[in-house]
């Protein structure tokens, strides 16, 4: 393994001029609050929802404004990201513009779906009745960028929601919404809707491949997996004991071909990290037979695992019949491919993400994440999700 640079000292300089100087210290503060991040489409305004609703659990690659709520450096809250959204303006989702859970609630006959922090500001703590819960009737999400399966993973980067803090989220939009509806119509609910999980990056990116604590000392790769995936399914456990039935358990994308990588491990011609690609698709490995035997040890549960790595490279191998020009560089970065610095300011940007397959040194640009998304929902491009796709999951009863 290629020795790491000391990079972060100077990314937390450059991100904290970056930052607003009165970035809150809390997760529920009373600072001035961001521009609502959910608006429906105009395809999803004129259909009828599949689903009653869609909660998201995740990290960056979900991340839909969460941490514009947190003290973080991990915030996607200022230009030039969202500069291609709906609304042509930042809303915290790490893209030039939508990420997969909006083409996937367009796709459900869903608005995008809030962030659970924006949420509980607006109603209050002990404010819960039928005229104030509308903004979480459709659906939540909870995702949060620099968030691991484990709680520590992420945490130089300042706060975030971990995995476990999420779920216990979930369960207390469970409870809200029993006080509000009833114990059978919040059951129904969430038996019916679907919840997408995203999460697992950062557990390598800021955990296990900076060596945090030693840890390459104590595990083998094969056994932090384990370990990891034996939280995922205690989480996923706990879901399912709330009446969650419908799972999409999204896998990790190739993290080795990130640019951030190609610059720190010194890819001469763009080649990806080999050794980052093998422990993630251990992990997806281990990830994807948890998923198969919980359902079959857990009647009338579904969950639909798909391989978010399969889909990615599938881009990566094809870009001419996708239309990217490059798929190594970054639309929005410094340094070679991009990977050097983060995406700080306008002028770090290219003039067409769509060009690019990756829009910052980590996260992927609109267009890919809406080839995905579509490979989510019906496996339009290839075969991403076992052992079925969205599309067929929502008709299931």
């Amino acid at each position: 393994m290629a020795p790491r640079s000391p990079r972060l000292p100077l990314l937390l300089a450059v991100a904290l001029l970056a930052l607003p100087l009165s970035a809150p210290p809390r997760c529920l503060c009373s600072a001035k609050p961001h521009p609502p991040t959910a608006a429906p489409s105009a395809a999803a305004a004129a259909r009828t929802p599949l689903v009653p609703a869609m909660f998201v659990i995740g990290d960056s690659t979900a991340d839909v404004g969460t941490n514009n709520y947190l003290g973080t450096l991990a915030r996607a809250d200022r230009e030039p990201y969202g500069r291609d959204f709906d609304t042509r303006r930042p809303t915290g989702r790490f893209s030039n513009g939508r990420i997969p859970v909006d083409y996937i609630a367009e796709k459900l006959g869903l608005p995008f779906v809030p962030p659970y922090l924006e949420q509980n500001m607006r109603m209050g703590v002990d404010n819960v009745d039928l005229s104030n819960i509308d903004g979480m009737i459709q659906g939540v999400n909870y995702a949060s960028a620099a968030a691991g399966i484990l709680s520590s993973s992420g945490s130089e980067l300042g706060m975030h929601v971990s995995l476990s803090q999420q779920v216990q989220q979930v369960e207390d939009t469970y409870e809200q919404l029993a006080l509000a509806l009833g114990e059978e119509a919040t059951t129904d609910l969430f038996r019916k809707s679907v919840f997408f999980v995203s999460i697992g990056s950062n557990d390598f990116i800021h955990y296990y491949l900076r060596n945090v604590s030693g840890v390459q000392m104590r595990y083998l790769p094969w056994e932090f997996n384990q370990i990891l995936v034996n939280a995922m399914r205690q989480e996923i456990k706990n879901l399912y004991n709330i009446n969650v039935r419908k799972v999409v358990m999204m896998g990790l994308p190739p993290v080795g071909c990130a640019p951030h990588f190609l610059w720190e491990y010194g890819s001469q011609d763009g080649e990806c990290i080999e050794y980052i690609n093998n422990v993630v698709i251990q992990f997806n490995y281990a990830l994807r037979y948890m998923s198969s035997e919980f359902i079959r040890q857990h009647p009338g549960s579904m969950i639909s695992y798909c391989d978010t790595f399969e889909g990615s490279v599938d881009i990566l191998k094809n870009r001419d019949r996708y239309g990217f020009l490059t798929t190594i560089d970054a639309c929005c970065g410094l340094g070679k491919y991009g990977g050097l610095f983060m995406c700080v300011l306008p002028q770090m940007a290219c003039d067409d993400a769509s060009s690019h397959v990756w829009w910052d040194e980590f996260h992927p640009t609109d267009a890919v994440n809406r080839i995905l998304a579509d490979n989510v929902w019906s496996g339009e491009h290839t075969k991403m999700c076992y052992p079925v796709d969205l599309q067929k999951m929502v008709k299931l009863k």
